[in-house]
């Protein structure tokens, strides 16, 4: 890999670890304010929304300039996101701010890999970059959660100015000076001297633009599949997450901030599985983990049947004098095996989608058109589960339809890819140089 691949790598991972630190933390201050159940979700639908409706525009943004420079300007709107939460804004308009940030921040973070690096890179590429994104949530995640404890909490307050008076707002100090630090790696990105024509004005040619380019990723043989496959996988990962929360709580009696270690844990499967898909899995190999999907959604149906009554209390490991539990030791074993699942087909489909994106449209445009059906996916997957939680549907049941969900889906992904291949080898298609 390029020099210049690492500094990218370091700039995503603090600014993925400010913004999944801040999700936990913004949550906290949620149940601070009594915050109903179902509001909860709607955080992830704030911050996804700038991502569906500014994809016209952050493409164009993210091509029109060195991608560094795009990335910093960006992350500076997260960091504005966050001080107006801590200064007492609500947090789902404040987590909108960050949401508008990372949206504009996504095209150029993505987008100077295809520049940076030749296609036969992407999939190691996207290997490493998924395995440093999910390292962060990992880490964001159980950062978040510590820092909303009482012990670290109030440690943090204790050296702080006075402003400061609760966990929920100790932890966001905190993510502030990581998302300083991802700005300084953002200035020391380089500029990989690609330039694309001179962008459109006027939000009506902006999003004509996009249009022709939606329309152009989604009749691509090769791209529908893998626009279908990524746009399902991060509806389903987003929702995921609160379903893990929401299934520690209820099922295994965990807090908030135990939970988000349950988290951490799909994450690091994700990373083992995207590591191994980046090392064994080429491009040209890259639709034959679609199968993965559909077992991956088996898998997540299985959690519904899953309590801590299931095994006896004595049950377990002792480290010293603390006795880690037998469920907790399956849960996280199991949660480990789904994220490794999940990891493992979802590489390969992104770097394919980069690829065709890539060959057809621009860099900024393509991942633009990816990043709209991915959180368009979210939005209404997320709507969705809000209003469950609002009927109050147990989250067994929960668990069941959206496993379910995910099996049908990919099913019919698979379907489609076999009539394709049945009218056109679409597959010969990967590696085609853009002419």
């Amino acid at each position: 890999m390029k020099k210049g691949f690492y500094t990218i790598m370091a700039a995503q991972f603090f600014s993925s670890l400010a913004d999944n630190a801040l999700l936990i933390a913004a949550i906290a201050l949620l149940k601070d304010l009594h915050a109903p159940n179902w509001m909860t979700p709607l955080l992830k639908l704030f911050f996804v929304l700038s991502y569906v409706v500014l994809a016209a525009f952050v493409g164009a943004f993210a091509d029109s300039r060195p991608k560094g420079r795009v990335m910093f300007v960006t992350n500076t709107i997260k960091v504005v996101g966050c001080v107006v939460m801590l200064v007492g804004a609500h947090p789902l308009f404040a987590y909108g701010i960050v949401g508008f940030g990372a949206a504009a921040y996504s095209p150029a973070k993505y987008g100077i890999l295809t520049e940076l690096l030749p296609p036969d890179r992407l999939v190691a590429a996207n290997g490493w970059i998924e395995g440093t994104t999910v390292g962060s949530i990992i880490l964001g995640t159980v950062l978040g959660g510590a820092l909303i404890s009482p012990h670290i909490a109030s440690h943090i307050i204790k050296h702080t100015p006075h402003t400061i008076h609760t966990p929920a707002e100790a932890a966001m100090l905190i993510i502030i000076l990581i998302y300083v630090i991802a700005a300084l790696f953002n200035l020391r990105i380089p500029d990989t001297g690609a330039r694309y024509p001179r962008q459109q004005h006027g939000p009506i040619k902006l999003i004509t633009d996009f249009a022709d380019c939606f329309t152009v990723l989604w009749r691509d043989k090769l791209g529908q599949i893998s626009l279908a496959v990524t746009t399902l996988f991060w509806g389903a990962g987003a929702t995921l997450q609160f379903i893990v929360l929401k299934w520690a709580e209820v099922s295994l009696g965990m807090s908030l901030s135990e939970g988000a270690i349950l988290q951490a844990v799909v994450a690091v499967g994700v990373a083992a599985g995207a590591m191994i898909a980046a090392a064994r899995v080429p491009l040209k190999k890259s639709l034959t983990v679609l199968p993965v999907g559909v077992i991956m959604g088996i898998a997540v149906m299985l959690m519904a049947f899953y309590t801590k009554h299931l095994f006896p209390a004595h049950w377990g490991v002792y480290y010293g004098r603390m006795h880690i539990p037998g469920y907790l030791i399956f849960a996280y074993v199991f949660l480990m095996v789904v994220g490794a699942l999940s990891g493992f087909f979802v590489v390969p489909m992104n770097a394919l989608l980069q690829h065709r994106g890539h060959v057809l449209l621009s860099a900024g445009h393509s991942i633009a058109v990816q990043n709209f059906n991915e959180n368009l996916s979210v939005l209404v997957m997320l709507c969705l589960y809000a209003v469950l939680v609002w009927l109050d549907v147990p989250v067994a049941v929960v668990i069941v339809l959206f496993g379910t969900f995910v099996c049908v889906m990919m099913w019919l992904v698979m379907r489609r890819h076999q009539a394709n291949q049945r009218a056109f080898d679409s597959v010969s298609l990967i590696g085609e140089a853009r002419h």
